[in-house]
């Protein structure tokens, strides 16, 4: 994880640019559990202000996640832009959610994590494939339970006008 450790310290310029390709083995190294694969380019700019350095990241490529609705892996697209700032004081921390602080002796800052989190925090929460593209079989079986409207349930006799609002029935109907 070497690699992603920016010498902000030693920084001859006032502005640098680094590119990062993220391979399925990056996400191996992580060791986290959201993301386990995926093909994910990063462009970070760093930039040096007066009092600190401003970080710009440009996020895009995909990860591979299980579908919600088939269980089945899907590559989920990923496109993000971050921002994060940072200085220089006596031990490491994070601030608040834009501004993270290293040691001065160090000078430096590793990125690794703060890409998979920007990376994990780009994924929707619902990730599903596109219509047609599900595992055939699972989709065939979820139908099979599929409930699109009321008249649909046989074992339940439901009304519209029983809209269960009648005090003496209301512990006797499911919710």
């Amino acid at each position: 994880m070497d690699k992603y450790r920016i010498d902000l310290k030693g920084m001859q310029t006032s502005s640098d640019k680094f590119e990062f390709h993220l391979g399925d083995s990056f996400f191996a190294e992580v060791e986290a559990s959201d993301v386990q694969r995926g093909q994910v380019d990063v462009t970070l700019a760093v930039r040096k202000t007066s009092h600190a350095f401003d970080l710009r990241f440009h996020t895009e490529g995909y990860v591979v996640v299980m579908c919600d609705r088939c269980l089945d892996e899907m590559e989920q697209p990923i496109v993000s832009d971050d921002f994060l700032r940072v200085r220089f004081g006596s031990t490491y921390s994070e601030e608040d959610d834009n501004w993270v602080v290293v040691p001065e002796d160090e000078g430096a800052i590793n990125v690794a994590w703060l890409m998979y989190e920007f990376i994990a925090l780009a994924i929707p929460m619902k990730h599903v494939h596109a219509p047609g593209e599900c595992n055939g079989i699972m989709d065939s079986e979820l139908h099979k339970y599929l409930r699109i409207s009321p008249d649909d349930d046989d074992e339940e006799d439901y009304s519209a006008e029983d809209d269960g609002s009648s005090s003496d029935a209301e512990g006797d109907k499911p919710i």
